[in-house]
């Protein structure tokens, strides 16, 4: 099966079973990774922002113009940022390293 590994707010590496087919924020979900996903994977918010590895971000499907508009709400935001909903494992994927933000904004909360 392959693996995740979420490099967690404080430096910590856990590296986690990633089922093909889930997003990264099931996969945060299922392992109990501090990743919010306000809006359970709708599109609606950025609070499942993740940073991915520079050497992994290639490999990722392009992010829609919807990922686009959240991510541009973020916190933290870097050249490598995506939303953990919108990834979604492959076996390509294995081995995929992401960072959590410092921080998030929760726009539901208003």
């Amino acid at each position: 099966m392959p693996k995740i590994t979420f490099v967690e707010r404080d430096g910590t590496r856990r590296e986690v079973e990633a089922p093909l087919g889930l997003s990264v924020l099931e996969i945060a979900h299922k392992n109990k990774i501090d990743i919010e996903g306000a809006c359970e994977g709708s599109l609606a918010c950025s609070t499942c922002h993740v940073i991915v590895d520079p050497e992994w971000y290639e490999l990722l499907k392009e992010a829609s113009e919807d990922e686009e508009d959240m991510l541009d709400l973020a916190f933290g935001l870097t050249a490598t940022s995506r939303l953990g909903c919108q990834i979604i494992i492959t076996d390509e994927l294995d081995g995929l390293v992401v960072k959590l933000p410092s921080s998030t904004r929760n726009l539901l909360l208003g």
